[in-house]
């Protein structure tokens, strides 16, 4: 497993970080306890969770991936072999069970880290991630702007600023060590780095986004800024929800499966993302590879990709995901890759 340097940190990541949203909710702490110590032992160091998790986000499951990672940590030991990742919820209807409504302001985002410390059983945080932004923007999938009219809003978003300065005390008080944010923009990525710039706080050091063979709106913009600006991808829903892995091909719902059980998670089930599916997995069998690790290592050789992010709900899918290591895609591969890119250009938000 190779270990990458995160942006401008002095954090050395595994080419694969664990996800765990599963834990808590498809996958019990028994289940998540085999996981964690099957990753570690194939080299992985990077573990990324969050507040919201357990997913589908619901009050009953609020915080229980960071209680169960916690129980981990202590009862394996070894904290400062690993790079722990969590997040900090932004606005959301769906999330007013955490705090009443979660803001990215300086009280919540302290009560947040203290919550995940606390859960985790931990005295730090490597890494320390706005989970969406405050303001109305594109993620989740969302495509077309401008935002919301801002008589519709119910108040006005907390400012980039106030954000960045909370994490950044933070930083210096040692809760967290790093910080970085997901579901950005380039506009937004480029605020927190002209921010830190001009006022002198920490610089985000990581991009928390989806990137697929079924979404590659990353490339637009945000991949140029990862490189030049030093503030690689950590690269969320590499099998798009599974759906790379041929499973759902034909109408198929596996039992257990995420789609199977919650299917309102749609976004990479459309008309065209099934039919860019069929292609990519054919490719791969003809290539003698399964669908899920060339998708898998598409992503990982991508250059502005530090940490691709699995998560698995079995052990088998879990070996197959980290072993996709071993494969290296050759030119002749990327181009037929390419082909169908072509083809279906971005067919899934």
């Amino acid at each position: 497993m190779i270990l990458n340097r995160l942006g401008a940190s002095d954090l050395k990541v595994s080419e694969i970080c664990l996800g765990t949203m599963t834990f808590g909710e498809q996958n019990s702490e028994g289940e998540a306890f085999v996981q964690l110590d099957a990753a570690v032992a194939a080299g992985v160091n990077f573990i990324d969770t969050a507040e919201l998790y357990a997913v589908p986000p619901r009050a009953e499951t609020q915080g229980a991936t960071e209680t169960i990672i916690g129980r981990w940590l202590k009862a394996r030991g070894g904290r400062d072999r690993l790079v722990l990742a969590t997040k900090v919820a932004g606005p959301a209807e769906w999330a007013r069970h955490i705090r009443s409504g979660p803001r990215l302001n300086a009280a919540h985002i302290r009560q947040a880290v203290e919550g995940s410390l606390r859960r985790l059983q931990t005295d730090y945080i490597d890494l320390y991630q706005v989970h969406w932004p405050e303001r109305d923007t594109n993620f989740f999938g969302r495509l077309g702007y401008p935002p919301r009219p801002a008589q519709q809003r119910v108040e006005a978003p907390v400012p980039i600023e106030e954000t960045l300065a909370a994490l950044d005390q933070l930083v210096s008080e040692g809760k967290i060590r790093y910080i970085g944010v997901s579901n950005e923009t380039a506009w937004g990525v480029h605020a927190y780095l002209q921010l830190a710039q001009a006022k002198g706080y920490r610089r985000i050091v990581s991009i928390q986004n989806p990137y697929s063979l079924l979404n590659r709106s990353f490339e637009v913009g945000l991949a140029e800024m990862a490189i030049c600006e030093q503030v690689p991808l950590l690269a969320y829903s590499p099998l798009a929800f599974g759906v790379l892995t041929g499973k759902y091909l034909q109408g198929n719902r596996p039992e257990g499966a995420r789609l199977t059980l919650f299917p309102h998670y749609a976004r990479y089930s459309t008309p065209q993302a099934q039919a860019a599916t069929e292609c990519y997995v054919q490719l791969a069998r003809q290539a003698g590879i399964s669908p899920a690790q060339m998708a898998l290592a598409f992503v990982r050789q991508q250059p502005f990709v530090a940490s691709t992010i699995i998560g698995a709900t079995t052990m088998a899918q879990l070996t197959e995901n980290l072993s996709s290591v071993q494969v290296t895609l050759d030119e002749e591969l990327l181009d037929a890759i390419e082909l169908i890119h072509r083809h279906y250009p971005y067919p899934a938000p």
